[in-house]
């Protein structure tokens, strides 16, 4: 039988240490292809490359992978994965694993995430891993099991049309986590400011800062499972029309 062909990305940087150990985690279950971007992306969301050109470049890493640097956002490296690289399309796409948590609110502003997401889009199933540690020598060995065992469920229960996983991991050892729980995206948020500071030369320049404001104590939500020790593993849909006010909204609006 043929084995499954994975596609991986990121939006830490191709040479990151969270990409280079899903990918020796893939290679212990299909033909990986790597393509990520050849520089640090977090924060770009579902940016696309527009008023540039795109370009990547065969690297020879350690691995049977191949492994491809581009030069655009993880979603970049997504479509040009699929429309210039690939030979045919992916069972299925993971991306990560992300430096830093992706839960809650931070799904939307994740690079990781929309990686994932775009994949999602062109009817491929898809998953963002991400650990709740920032470190650059951070373990993801303690999750090696559960992200495994994750893509091979999904490789043999492909997701629906127009969902994909957002999979978080806490910061703990093999023995302390508890487990995955599915839960909901936790109702939470930044609140942030910018601080303002003055440059030698005068002028004003601002730093993003703030703190993150979990709102939502519910038994199902991801940032619960997260403080107790469980993996957090959220659907994520990309329609994002809210169906529960189309009836009012059209009363509103009737005129």
């Amino acid at each position: 039988m043929q084995k499954p062909l994975i596609l991986v990305t990121n939006d830490d940087g191709i040479t990151a240490p969270g990409i280079r150990n899903l990918v020796a985690f893939m290679n212990e279950i299909g033909d990986v292809v790597v393509v990520a971007p050849n520089s640090p992306q977090s924060g770009k969301g579902h940016a696309v490359t527009i008023d540039s050109t795109l370009s990547f470049e065969e690297l020879h890493l350690e691995g049977s992978q191949k492994d491809f640097s581009c030069s655009g956002t993880p979603v970049d490296c997504v479509k040009i994965a699929l429309d210039k690289i690939l030979t045919r399309k992916p069972d299925i796409v993971v991306s990560g694993i992300n430096h830093g948590s992706n839960s809650s609110i931070n799904v939307i502003y994740s690079g990781t995430m929309s990686a994932a997401v775009e994949a999602g889009v062109e009817g491929l199933s898809a998953i963002g891993f991400s650990l709740l540690d920032f470190s650059w020598e951070a373990d993801f060995l303690p999750a090696k099991h559960y992200i495994q065992n994750i893509v091979k469920r999904i490789l043999e229960n492909p997701l629906p049309k127009g969902i994909v996983l957002n999979v978080n991991i806490p910061k703990l050892s093999k023995d302390e986590i508890k487990g995955v729980k599915v839960c909901k995206q936790a109702d939470a948020k930044w609140e942030e400011s910018f601080d303002e500071r003055i440059n030698p030369h005068g002028k004003k320049y601002y730093w993003l800062s703030g703190y993150f404001n979990n709102m939502d104590a519910s038994d199902d939500a991801d940032e619960t499972a997260l403080a107790n020790g469980y993996i957090s593993v959220v659907p994520v849909k990309f329609d994002l029309t809210a169906y529960e006010y189309l009836k009012e909204l059209n009363g509103v609006l009737n005129f």
